[in-house]
């Protein structure tokens, strides 16, 4: 059977299917059901340097395309992260998924994820819904470029930055991420929902963002452009449900993909599924491995 196998930087995956941050990955245990159930990897919550508590309910709304949220980046803090993930067995398979206000909470947290013992990290430079962090730090790009080059100079992490869609030129933003190791595209977009007979907004925070295969033209879109101007690697999320939606990410020059949403109408099974449907498309179609299929549409 054809090799499903892949490399991002200098981490080689078994497959390419990734647990994408925010979806089923509250707990050690929740990360090791999926990787277990056949995910190649995951990424954690994104982690803060201080514990946070998030919006007032409602954070979720369920829409006919996805999923609007607004959790407001709930998460139990570095030192709790830390200590919970003491002897956790699959840290090589893990990617800590970090957001901060500024280049130093950035590296201080960076640093301590390698001392935890991992070895690659998620910069959440694209949360749409939260001030002072998120998009609002990973839309300006002198300070993208900063801390990339922090964490860079100053650990031995794998960096993957992950990008906001909510910008005019996504291609100037991954130029100013260029000392990534990866660039992962995309995170939600920015959008609101409205309840016509309570006339509320579905949302607390009245903004969210919108996940889910509504936005996957979004996310292809974003792949093709980067790969195009960059040929980095890229790992692809935004919409993916399906074996053939990862095909066309490959195809635009993504190495792997995440699944987020797709989790919440499938559960845990989804990774056998799109790695069984990936192999028997590059056997039918006559490919020995991923990688003869990887931007070969750009």
């Amino acid at each position: 059977m054809a090799s499903i196998s892949t490399r991002i930087g200098n981490f080689t995956l078994e497959n390419p299917v990734i647990l994408a941050s925010g979806i089923l990955d509250e707990t050690s245990g929740s990360i090791l059901r999926s990787l277990k159930s056949g995910a190649g990897a995951a990424v954690t919550k994104s982690i803060g340097t201080e514990e946070r508590r998030g919006y007032q309910t409602p954070v979720i709304s369920e829409i006919s395309t996805g999923l609007l949220n607004a959790v407001g980046l709930s998460n139990p803090g570095i030192d709790n992260f830390v200590e919970e993930y003491k002897g956790f067995p699959e840290k090589k398979r893990t990617i800590v998924s970090i957001f901060g206000g500024n280049t130093e909470e950035f590296v201080a947290l960076a640093k301590r994820v390698e001392g935890a013992k991992f070895d690659k990290v998620e910069l959440n430079l694209s949360c749409p819904h939260v001030r002072g962090v998120g998009s609002e730090v990973g839309q300006d790009l002198d300070m993208v470029e900063e801390i990339i080059a922090e964490i860079k100079g100053g650990t031995n992490l794998q960096v993957w930055a992950k990008l906001t869609p909510n910008v005019t030129d996504v291609v100037a933003l991954a130029k100013a991420a260029e000392k990534a190791d990866a660039y992962v595209l995309i995170n939600t977009v920015r959008a609101i929902g409205v309840e016509i007979y309570s006339r509320k907004f579905a949302l607390a925070n009245i903004v969210g963002g919108y996940s889910g295969p509504g936005i996957k033209p979004v996310a292809l879109r974003a792949v093709y452009d980067v790969y195009k101007e960059t040929r980095k690697d890229i790992v692809g999320v935004g919409g993916i449900t399906t074996w053939e939606d990862a095909i066309e990410f490959f195809l635009l020059g993504a190495k792997a993909v995440q699944v987020g949403t797709a989790l919440l109408y499938e559960d845990y099974p989804i990774y056998s599924r799109i790695n069984l449907g990936i192999a028997n498309y590059l056997e039918s179609e006559k490919f020995a491995k991923l990688g003869d299929i990887v931007g070969v549409m750009v």
